[in-house]
């Protein structure tokens, strides 16, 4: 570290009073509201327990190729993940999404987004248990 660094880390140190002036402006600054409350719909999403990210991989491995590739890019997380390897990324999934581990991918999604992925893998699971009863 140079000499001058030095100096004017120390210098920094010494002259504490614009800092402090910077705290006590942003002190005051900040709103003094109470946070507003959640919204009743946000509540509703929240009350309704997602199951597990293993569980959602396990359900998406049962799906159909049709299916699973409209859940999949129904979720933009997960489907710009294929999209970057381009058409090779679809053919390669479509041969392996029975066995191609999702969990990972599923735990780095926010909350909302895992929210809505478990809504669409059960609606798909739904209308492939009826496609199903129908033959």
């Amino acid at each position: 570290m140079s000499i001058r660094r030095l100096q004017t880390r120390v210098a920094v140190l010494r002259r504490p009073y614009p800092a402090l002036l910077a705290l006590c402006y942003l002190a005051f600054a900040l709103p003094t509201a109470p946070l507003a409350a959640p919204q009743p719909a946000a509540l509703a999403m929240t009350s309704v327990a997602d199951p597990g990210s293993a569980q959602m991989e396990q359900d998406l491995q049962q799906l159909n190729w049709e299916r699973f590739r409209f859940v999949i890019e129904s979720v933009p997380e997960l489907k710009s993940g294929v999209d970057r390897y381009g058409p090779l990324g679809w053919q390669f999934l479509k041969s392996r999404y029975q066995t191609y581990g999702w969990k990972r991918n599923i735990d780095r999604l926010e909350p909302s987004e895992r929210h809505r992925l478990a809504a669409l893998i059960q609606g798909a699971k739904s209308s492939d248990q009826h496609s199903a009863q129908g033959r």
